[in-house]
């Protein structure tokens, strides 16, 4: 595996490391919902993603195989895909510590 795709991998995992210590810290019930996590991931993940499809199907761009990892889902590279359900998933957490925040510096 190359550089670049080892950097691209581990930037998808610093994302979901530096959010999933969110939960725990300010117990977030985000995880306890599996259903409503996957219906937000989808509806802010999939638009996304076929407008990618869209895009490296007409030509406008394209991913190089040399810098990304071999396995292709739709003729997207993993990486890619797995980017549009990690964003998704570290934005809610986020937002949802960011309410809990709130709401605990209200109570004060």
């Amino acid at each position: 595996m190359s550089v670049l795709q080892w950097s691209y991998v581990a930037m998808l995992a610093f994302c979901l490391a530096g959010t999933l210590p969110l939960v725990p810290a300010f117990r977030l019930d985000v995880l306890r919902q599996p259903r409503r996590l996957a219906l937000t991931v989808l509806l802010a993940g999939v638009p996304f993603l076929l407008w990618d499809l869209y895009a490296t199907h007409a030509g406008h761009w394209r991913f190089d195989a040399d810098q990304t990892l071999p396995p292709r889902i739709a003729g997207l590279p993993l990486e890619e895909v797995a980017f549009f359900v990690v964003i998704p998933l570290v934005s809610v957490l986020t937002f949802e510590a960011v309410k809990v925040a709130r709401r605990r510096w209200a109570e004060r």
